[in-house]
């Protein structure tokens, strides 16, 4: 079992900057694929990032490419999503996951879910 727990979600200008945390419960951690997903209200949950068990392959959605950055330490069970030149279409609530491949991750059928952090951005 995983369990996954988001924060560093909240308010900021439109151009700023937030690093989203997503720890991770268990010894296993650095066995999983993880990965960011986020659901704006009215709208399909959607694929942000994803990043390998080692941390050595990253993939992201196009919308966020060259803005967003995932990184992950193991020795701290930590994800990260650093997110800089934000957006007001980046507004949602924003999920980490966890699963034993990066395919998997990046699909959307992940293992395990935290239950989100929101993030607001204003014009």
């Amino acid at each position: 079992q995983v369990q996954l727990v988001e924060s560093g979600g909240g308010l900021v200008q439109a151009g700023g900057s937030l690093r989203l945390s997503c720890a991770a419960s268990g010894r296993t951690f650095s066995s999983y694929a993880m990965g960011w997903f986020r659901q704006a209200p009215g709208k399909e949950r959607e694929f942000v990032a994803a990043i390998s068990w080692s941390g050595g392959i990253t993939h992201y959605a196009d919308s966020v490419k060259g803005r967003f950055t995932i990184s992950r330490d193991n020795a701290k069970n930590t994800v990260y999503l650093q997110m800089n030149s934000l957006k007001p279409e980046d507004t949602a609530v924003y999920y980490c996951a966890a699963a034993t491949t990066l395919r998997t991750v990046v699909t959307g059928l992940g293992d395990y879910w935290g239950k989100g952090t929101l993030v607001t951005v204003s014009s």
